[in-house]
């Protein structure tokens, strides 16, 4: 019997784990066998008892490293693929969710820049001060608007003033529209391609295809398996767990559709006020995953080709101003102590406008002092989209 008991199928490796060179990262493996010799991709290990320990030379992007024991019942053996962050950067990204409102407001109103609008301007500042670089994600229909705008009424009379922008600014598909929640845990690929095109086709009309950017995020998370492989065929390099079906916080649907008070929101951590229910916590929640995410943030999976990321540092309008600060920096701490290098930054549009029924009057003073936080840290802004995580030394 033999197991790696230090790196987790998937690790994502940088140069805080191991000795990294222009050519290479060296990383010590190690872990347990009976006691027998063990061999590290066809090389012996180091033997201490039952513990085995390897330095392994890591050159690709994807490293396959197996390990093997000959015993009188046979041979055992475990492979794992790691792949190497090369050149790693502390990095942040930054999406909002939810666009639809900024689209509606520019159509009615016609300003002579798009960045007149309190709302883009509002983000230009904060890149202005940080550099900082955001993705809006968008619906095609506002559910919102009387009218119901839809996103073909988006006006084109910026589309080269978006181009001028799309190194910071970029557009992305999120949904239909905010209404039904979850509107893809029951899909099927081709419902979900059409209205993925639909926003697709309009972004590229009114933004142009410079300003547009894969998302790594869908409507509420949580999508079907046929849907998620589409995602991953339309260019999606990374998604949290909430991919799959999950037990959440939040307001219900008909809640959502009066407005309802976002300042009294059920916790997330469902299972934790609920001590009847560890059995099921058990059953539906994924322990080992979540616990290694907790600390390092992501794994590669090679089944899907995707990377699973943690949730992000904060979620700006789900969390107090005077809180803003602390939960980043705890998140950053994390990352030191196990040398993971990107952070999300996550909102949602509606709660920076005033006729919104659950309006944040802070909403932009949350994602200012996110960004500050990050950015006095040490952090690059980039799109988790391009390259690895935001990463493209592999592309060069």
């Amino acid at each position: 019997m033999v197991e790696i008991t230090n790196i987790r199928q998937g690790a994502i490796l940088n140069h805080n784990h191991g000795t990294e060179t222009e050519k290479s990262l060296t990383v010590l493996l190690e872990g347990f066998g009976s006691g027998r010799p063990v061999k590290v991709n066809g090389e012996e290990a180091a033997m201490v008892g039952r513990r085995f320990s390897k330095e392994v030379v890591l050159t690709e992007k994807l490293n396959n490293i197996t390990v093997s024991e000959m015993t009188p019942f046979g041979l055992y053996s475990q492979e794992i693929t790691v792949l190497w962050d090369k050149k790693s950067f502390k990095r942040y990204n930054t999406f909002i969710d939810d666009n639809v409102f900024l689209f509606t407001d520019l159509a009615k109103e016609r300003p002579k820049s798009a960045f007149d609008h309190f709302y883009l301007k509002g983000l230009k500042n904060i890149h202005d001060k940080y550099g900082f670089k955001v993705t809006l994600n968008c619906f095609f229909r506002n559910d919102h608007d009387p009218e119901h705008f839809t996103l073909d009424k988006m006006p084109d009379i910026w589309k080269q003033e978006f181009i001028d922008n799309s190194n910071w600014l970029k557009f992305s598909f999120h949904s239909k529209s905010e209404f039904p929640d979850r509107p893809y845990l029951e899909s099927n690929p081709e419902e979900f391609g059409k209205d993925w095109d639909e926003v697709y086709n309009e972004i590229v009309r009114f933004a142009g295809k410079e300003s547009y950017i894969a998302p790594t995020v869908i409507h509420w998370g949580n999508i079907h398996p046929t849907v998620a492989q589409e995602c991953v065929n339309r260019g999606v390099t990374n998604y949290t767990p909430i991919m799959r079906p999950t037990v959440m916080g939040g307001p219900s649907l008909a809640a959502r559709m009066k407005g309802g008070d976002m300042t009294k929101l059920p916790s997330r951590e469902f299972f934790k006020e609920r001590n009847d229910l560890e059995g099921f916590a058990l059953y539906y929640e994924n322990h080992e995953e979540k616990s290694y995410l907790a600390r390092h943030r992501g794994y590669y999976d090679p089944l899907m080709g995707l990377v699973i990321r943690s949730g992000g540092a904060v979620c700006c309008n789900l969390v107090p101003l005077d809180q803003i600060e602390g939960r980043v920096k705890e998140f950053i701490d994390a990352n030191t102590a196990t040398g993971a290098e990107y952070v999300n930054i996550a909102t949602h549009e509606q709660y920076t406008f005033p006729y919104y029924c659950n309006y944040l009057p802070d909403h932009l003073e949350r994602l200012d002092l996110a960004v500050k936080t990050v950015v006095e840290a040490g952090y690059e802004p980039v799109f988790f989209s391009d390259g690895f995580m935001g990463n493209t030394a592999w592309e060069k």
